[in-house]
């Protein structure tokens, strides 16, 4: 696939429609049209966007957190299903990569799951967020290491991560080796306030560096009406704020535009993709400075589910018996 040596990427802080899956699909959809005619070629939504990223389990007792929790089974995403269908006939007619991250339901489990669809629509990637944070376990299933792949696209080799998984360092490198040219971060945004949005941005521009890789990444948001829906303390009110840092950083560390750290907005750059060697000339981590001979990386990348079919047992053959002798 031919891949063009300026990549024009956007990253796009929303806020979702609460307890709405459909209403949040449209803004989606919306973005995506708005992305495409300022000529971008790959944009990325927040975490779990579609419907919304479950606050409510950081502000509430998971005790008294049930019907939120129900209502988020009701919205949430089927893959495939008609959200990726909307999404992918989107991607197709505006030949842009799109990166979303969806709240997945498989059955009586929800997932955080990222789905990246190609320019023709195609759907090349869903993986799970391998180990969800703090009060998402309340919420979430674990994914498995199938989805730690990086994978081809109209616009480059591109691989991602949601949220705390940049603490994974190992998880991080298993995309470095796989030869990862865009990474796409998602964060759930309007959480903790400015000290996430510091740890965020110290994160993205680590990777960058570490991996000589164009990092985009994209935070949700929530208006002061939204946070005043999830809780009515004031002090706990408090908490669902700040936090954001919609940003797109190259290889060296920089920012390529200025980031978003308020309201709805789209940040948008143009990535050189001739900074990628540039950078790896001096420090390739899975090259040049990796030292295979005393540290290795081992994963497992299969896909686990709850029952195997094991084969049907050989059929048990028994040895003919002699002939009676001749009276």
């Amino acid at each position: 696939m031919g891949q063009a040596r300026v990549v024009r990427a956007a990253a796009v802080q929303l806020s979702p429609v609460l307890f709405c899956r459909d209403g949040t699909t449209e803004k989606v959809l919306q973005a995506i049209a708005r992305a495409v005619q300022a000529g971008a070629q790959i944009v990325v939504f927040p975490e779990t966007f579609v419907p919304y990223y479950p606050y409510f389990s950081f502000v509430q007792p998971p005790v008294l957190t049930g019907r939120e929790h129900l209502k988020l089974y009701e919205e949430a995403v089927l893959v495939p299903g008609p959200v990726t269908q909307a999404v992918a006939g989107a991607a197709r007619a505006g030949g842009i990569v799109v990166v979303l991250g969806v709240n997945e339901r498989d059955g009586g489990s929800l997932y955080n799951t990222q789905l990246v669809f190609d320019n023709t629509g195609a759907l090349v990637l869903k993986r799970r967020k391998i180990t969800p944070s703090f009060h998402e376990r309340m919420i979430w299933g674990q994914g498995d290491g199938s989805g730690l792949k990086v994978v081809d696209t109209g616009v480059g080799r591109v691989g991602a991560l949601a949220c705390w998984e940049h603490y994974n360092p190992l998880a991080r490198f298993t995309l470095m080796a796989q030869g990862e040219q865009i990474h796409c971060a998602q964060f759930p945004g309007s959480m903790v306030g400015q000290i996430f949005a510091d740890q965020i941005e110290v994160t993205l521009r680590h990777h960058a560096l570490e991996s000589g890789c164009f990092v985009i990444n994209s935070t949700g948001w929530l208006t002061p009406e939204q946070v005043g829906q999830i809780v009515e303390d004031p002090k706990l009110q408090r908490v669902l704020s700040g936090g954001c840092c919609t940003a797109i950083i190259g290889p060296e560390g920089n920012h390529l535009a200025p980031p978003l750290s308020a309201e709805e907005g789209m940040v948008v750059a143009d990535l050189d993709m001739a900074l990628i060697p540039k950078r790896k000339r001096m420090l390739d981590v899975v090259g040049h400075y990796a030292r295979p001979d005393l540290l290795q990386l081992q994963v497992n990348t299969r896909a686990y589910t709850s029952m195997v079919e094991m084969p049907a047992p050989a059929p048990v053959v028994y040895p003919e018996a002699p002939p009676c002798p001749a009276p």
